[in-house]
């Protein structure tokens, strides 16, 4: 046999990154601080309301209730509607001769051009159809000479006690480190922001190769087909959830070192050790018992060590008790297990031996303390379980998040009031249901505090502080000519700030109103702004605006460039992002302002930049009597921002453009004009030409 240590072989947590403790220090300040109390308190709203606690323990409960639960885990994967089940295209490659079995080096297509490379064992002699195993792969790199082996060469040796136990068992090769090697890691540290704002996740496609995989086997004369399980560890351990959950025909599950509580994910910072594999796109607000539950009443092994740092086992008790509850409502208690072992996050023998026994037990009917106790030992060469000497040109698998979930195609332009109303009121659903549904219920009105006021150069500045959403405490300052009351203002104008636009805000006016600001400037003076801004309050009898929603300028939160892409995954794993708080906090802004005395029915626009005037955009959709909305250098598609869940699914920027000029003046600063036809044709269909102005960029002076 070649000795494997020619092999490069790593088996690491979900990505190669796994080393490092989780979560990675970021520095104590008072921002840092909000946004670690909002993630508690957030976890804790969606564990009230999307744990197996809030649907109840009943059986009655659970049963009327599982359908929808599924379809909904379905949706959340990208996997509503089911793709369509094509031929599969299998072909064998070729076969190696074991100790009392052999192994086919085979593939399959789970769609089109999308390959699943997979080793499939036996014993020598079958004789009747046997009970089979669905082994599905960790994060296992295999490589020989820059060459992918596949993943499934690392586990070979549990496909190899199966089949030496009377088990046919299929493993096959994952999309990110498979033969043809995909991608799992999108939003771990590639910033494709674009996957949650189409509502992809690498984790609905090992889904569907391993529901695939189970089509595969029942064209197998050596499988019966009513005697599947399912098992694999770490990433394999969470596509057997995945598989298990959405699927009857697995009749029995061990998922090892998959899964745990959505507290050790977000609160506790585990999701730093996970690619996007092993995370739901959480439409919906689950934590993660209810995907735990979907496998009941059928027997349930759940399997991890005790000191897993990215799999605490605190979380997993906390799931199992919360499952046992079910499967003991449905008269279900011993087909659950836990099984736990003495280690870290590693492929440890005692789990082998419990799923093995498992397996025994649910799958062949047998007493396993009868049955023999050995190891699963690595035996095999892996370059000769590789399955292509030359990869498919028609492969799919390395843009398959471009297609695996469909983008909305861009609809006709309107042409009556009957063709655009009913386009809009489904626009406008999605956007409350699948996009913004992490938006708090009841929202009170937003009471607002004066805390200062200071007269100079002519320009009266007044600061008043809300709450948007708790924790987070926005800060409005508000210019205008000194010696006007609000009441005598003719406009107000809110400008909503992103982090250039902040550094600009503070280089005008922090030196003159620096009490304001409540802490120390970091950018110099910009005089030339200053007197620009002096000048147009001087001449006109308007109100300007600022405020920065939360990660922006005083609530910015600190840390490195790692420290910041994790904490955007915690929102998503939130069912939310970073960009629709800020839209809700947009929202609460202009109603604020509208709670000020003075400004009750003043003329209102509303103006941003860059991504921050989507934001604008989106929130002038849920707020009534804006007047103009100024959008500068705005993206004309959320695949390049910003990020809200599942939004591409239904629409893109062009069209929230079109449903804000039914209700507004929109100006859209811009170059490039082409993108936003749809916008200009629709309000001239529709009537409403003059409520959409294109304009040239504003040079900067």
């Amino acid at each position: 046999m070649t000795s494997r240590l020619a092999f490069v072989c790593l088996l690491s947590a979900c990505a190669l990154h796994a080393a490092s403790p989780y979560p990675e220090k970021t520095p104590d300040t008072p921002a840092n601080r909000t946004l670690d109390r909002y993630w508690a308190m957030q976890t804790e709203k969606v564990h009230a309301h999307g744990s197996l606690d809030d649907i109840g323990f009943g059986g009655e409960d659970w049963g009327a209730t599982r359908a929808e639960t599924r379809r909904q885990l379905a949706e959340m994967l990208g996997l509503d509607p089911m793709p369509a089940r094509g031929p599969l295209n299998a072909v064998k490659t070729g076969e190696v001769q074991g100790d009392g079995y052999k192994v086919e080096n085979l593939h399959f297509q789970s769609l089109p051009g999308l390959y699943v490379t997979a080793n499939f064992y036996r014993p020598d002699k079958v004789e009747k159809p046997l009970p089979t195993i669905l082994y599905v792969c960790g994060h296992s790199v295999m490589k020989k000479d820059g060459v992918s082996l596949g993943n499934k060469t690392g586990y070979e040796h549990h496909g190899v006690w199966f089949a030496r136990h009377g088990y046919t068992c299929l493993i096959i090769d994952t999309l990110q480190l498979g033969e043809i090697e995909g991608e799992h890691h999108g939003t771990h540290h590639l910033n494709k922001w674009w996957w949650i704002a189409r509502g992809y996740t690498p984790a609905g496609v090992e889904a569907w190769n391993g529901m695939r995989a189970l089509d595969y086997l029942e064209t197998r004369p050596e499988v019966d087909k009513t005697r599947f399980g399912v098992t694999g560890r770490s990433g394999g351990g969470a596509y057997s959830w995945w598989i298990a959950a959405l699927d009857d025909r697995i009749k029995a599950a061990a998922p090892t070192a998959g899964i745990t509580s959505l507290r050790n994910y977000v609160v506790d910072g585990c999701v730093e050790g996970h690619c996007d594999c092993m995370f739901m796109v959480n439409t919906y607000r689950w934590d993660y018992d209810r995907v735990v539950g979907l496998v009941a009443p059928r027997p349930l092994l759940i399997c991890n060590t005790d000191k897993d740092p990215i799999f605490p086992i605190t979380g997993v008790f906390q799931l199992y008790q919360s499952a046992r509850k079910l499967y003991t409502s449905l008269g279900a208690e011993d087909k659950i297990g836990l099984q736990t072992a003495e280690g870290s996050h590693k492929d440890v023998q005692p789990l082998n031996t419990g799923a093995f026994h498992w397996f025994e037990r649910y799958l062949k009917g047998t007493d396993p303390m009868a049955t023999t106790d050995e190891a699963a030992k690595k035996t095999l060469d892996p370059k000769s379980l590789r399955v292509f000497t030359e990869l498919p040109k028609d492969q799919h698998n390395t843009r398959i998040d471009h297609e695996f979930v469909s983008l909305a195609k861009t609809p006709a332009v309107p042409v009556s009031t009957s063709d655009w109303q009913p386009l809009r009121d489904e626009w406008m659903k999605a956007l409350k249901e699948k996009v913004f549904a992490s938006w708090p219920l009841e929202s009170r009105g937003v009471e607002v505090h004066r805390d200062g006021a200071m007269d100079r150069d002519g320009i009266t500045m007044t600061a008043f502080d809300f709450a948007s959403q708790e924790p987070f405490h926005l800060r409005l300052w508000i210019a205008h000519r000194a010696g006007l009351r609000f009441a005598d203002l003719d406009l107000i104008a809110l400008n909503v700030l992103d982090e250039e636009g902040w550094k600009q805000f503070e280089a005008t006016y922090h030196q003159g109103f620096g009490k304001l600001f409540d802490l120390p400037s970091k950018t110099p003076h910009d005089a030339k702004s200053y007197e620009s801004e002096q000048g147009m309050l001087k001449n006109f009898k308007w109100a300007m605006a600022y405020v920065a929603p939360r990660g922006v300028g005083p609530l910015a939160w600190t840390g490195s460039d790692k420290a910041q892409t994790q904490r955007l995954r915690r929102f998503y794993l939130l069912g939310e992002t970073k960009e629709s708080g800020q839209v809700w906090d947009i929202r609460r802004t202009l109603q604020a302002i509208r709670g000020i005395d003075g400004f009750g029915q003043t003329k209102l626009w509303l103006t941003s930049t860059r991504q921050m005037a989507t934001n604008c955009l989106y929130a002038s959709l849920f707020e009534e009597g804006i007047g103009r909305v100024d959008l500068h250098d705005m993206p004309a598609s959320h695949m390049k921002g910003p990020t809200y869940l599942n939004v591409l699914r239904f629409f893109d920027v062009p069209q929230a453009a079109a449903m804000a000029s039914e209700r507004t003046k929109v100006i859209i600063y811009a170059q490039d004009k082409k993108p936003w036809e749809f916008v200009n044709q629709t309000a001239e269909k529709l009537g409403w030409p003059k409520n959409v102005q294109m304009r040239e960029p504003q040079k900067a002076e």
